[in-house]
């Protein structure tokens, strides 16, 4: 990890976290994507999905052995106390697998993790950006995006750090409230600091 320079870059659901990490992507940095990685996980090892099965219900999975997403995430962000005990079962495969990639990599990385902080790997980060927009917005966002009620999202919204945990943990802060041209003016000035090495 020593070749690397790692970004992690985390924010609250519905925040906009993605559409920074396509920019930084397009700008030539390798992103890892944390969520795709637990994807992978929950496919490739049996013992991380009879744990989560184990703690969350064995209807989870599917009669194909596959895991049914939705359910798992219903019940997840049922509470703080559940999204806590999700990750305690999956970050450290997470952490594995990330640290086995990034031995293969060299140059400016991005941890894309919306658990950066519940997982630790903050710790090994050099640089934390964090995604923001008001609770009003991220609620609508993750209504249209996951089809869920307004209840659902509240849920989800409520299992999260709040915006002052973010602001307070982080090095920068990227605001998302529904402007997109100035979202991503704020996140190409960011790029272009830490490409210039002035961070």
């Amino acid at each position: 990890m020593t070749r690397v320079k790692l970004i992690g870059l985390t924010g609250q659901s519905g925040a906009g976290k993605s559409t920074a990490a396509e920019l930084f992507e397009e700008n030539g940095m390798t992103v890892i994507n944390a969520d795709a990685l637990v994807a992978e996980i929950y496919e490739s090892s049996p013992a991380c999905l009879k744990s989560v099965a184990a703690s969350f219900g064995g209807d989870i999975i599917n009669p194909d052995g596959t895991l049914n997403r939705k359910l798992l995430a219903r019940r997840a962000f049922e509470s703080k106390e559940n999204t806590a005990l999700l990750g305690a079962i999956v970050h450290p495969f997470v952490i594995a697998e990330t640290l086995k990639i990034l031995k293969t990599l060299s140059g400016t990385v991005v941890f894309d993790a919306p658990q950066l902080f519940e997982s630790n790997m903050d710790a090994v980060c050099d640089v934390i950006v964090s995604v923001t927009a008001d609770e009003g917005v991220r609620a609508g966002r993750i209504i249209e995006r996951d089809g869920l009620t307004r209840e659902q999202a509240r849920e989800r919204i409520s299992a999260q750090h709040s915006e002052e945990f973010f602001r307070s943990h982080s090095d920068y802060i990227l605001e998302n409230n529904g402007n997109i041209a100035r979202f991503k003016a704020q996140t190409s000035a960011l790029i272009e600091k830490i490409q210039a090495g002035v961070m």
